[in-house]
């Protein structure tokens, strides 16, 4: 295990969603404002080779980051991945191979630093069996949807796979699933299913209308908790030195209409539900197995459907009320 308060940890795309719940999972581990750091995109273009070198060398002085957690990506929509396929490919795998080269040349490898790199389940081939198993990861190409995206992540996982063989990184690589809960993004034209269907329906219910929803309902997801994912996140860090993957999740799937049944309890809807069967489900199943996460991290998510939902209602309206 790891004496955290002796560690100097960079998280990049720690002011983001899931980077400020692995933060403040590491601050309670033990690690000191002075010993984390959080670059941020304005001061640190991470698709810019130099930047990234000034984030090693300007983080701790003259002293080397131990630990670098890799969150920072470029994400989107179906929509925008189809758009801009190569953009997203190329901003993803650039940052990324930079993180990960420098972390090299600024001596963290040296010094016996540990690497975690967060990849995305969209990486799993189109094809692969549900539950997703690591070890179906590279046999197939991933959706065409979020291949662009998808495909980046699976290449740095790669390329950590050659740093670990020939200058013995201590390594991870993570895969969560739909991540939720408090500190989401609540736009419905962007966000995903669960922060979206949120903000729909809390607004519904104070404009005393019904609900559309697109599909059946019978496609099923896993959902997972974003303090969970973080916690996974840093156990990661402490405990797995080779770069196998790992996926992480709640270990139960969802169907979509239970999802918004429970959304509905929990925001004390009224209004009617209509399932708009003209509208496509999409896949009808996406779980991973989370038995080597349990294995390696001695990890189970700790929240339940209901009690996340339940915080993340509380969110989105306290955010609402103090615009």
């Amino acid at each position: 295990m790891i004496d955290w308060s002796a560690q100097r940890v960079i998280v990049t795309g720690g002011g983001g969603f899931l980077g400020k719940g692995v933060c403040a999972t590491l601050r309670a581990r033990g690690v000191t404002e002075d010993r984390l750091f959080v670059p941020r995109s304005k001061h640190y273009d991470l698709t810019d080779e130099a930047a990234c070198r000034r984030m090693y060398d300007e983080a701790f002085g003259s002293e080397r980051a131990s630990v670098v957690i890799h969150l920072a990506g470029e994400v989107g929509g179906i929509g925008a991945y189809r758009a801009r396929p190569a953009e997203f490919f190329h901003r993803n795998l650039v940052m990324g191979a930079h993180v990960l080269e420098h972390a090299r040349t600024s001596g963290v490898i040296d010094a016996g630093g540990r690497y975690v790199l967060v990849g995305t389940a969209s990486s799993y081939p189109a094809e692969a069996e549900v539950p997703l198993k690591e070890e179906d990861f590279w046999r197939g190409y991933p959706d065409a949807g979020g291949a662009a995206y998808g495909l980046a992540k699976r290449a740095l996982a790669g390329m950590l796979r050659t740093y670990h063989q020939q200058h013995g990184l201590a390594c991870a690589h993570v895969l969560p699933i739909n991540l939720y809960g408090p500190g989401d993004h609540f736009d419905s034209e962007s966000a995903h299913v669960v922060p979206a269907l949120v903000g729909r329906m809390v607004q519904a219910q104070e404009r005393g209308e019904g609900l559309v929803c697109w599909g059946s309902g019978n496609a099923t997801r896993e959902f997972l908790y974003v303090d969970d994912a973080a916690e996974a996140i840093v156990r990661a860090a402490e405990r797995v030195e080779a770069p196998e993957e790992i996926n992480i999740g709640p270990g139960r799937e969802t169907s979509i209409r239970e999802l918004v049944e429970t959304m509905g309890e929990v925001v004390g809807f009224e209004g009617s539900i209509e399932w708009d069967t003209t509208k496509p489900d999409g896949a009808p199943r996406r779980a991973v197995d989370v038995s080597r996460a349990q294995k390696l991290l001695g990890w189970s998510a700790a929240v339940d459907l209901k009690t996340g939902l339940a915080r993340t209602v509380a969110d989105y309206r306290e955010r609402r009320v103090s615009r």
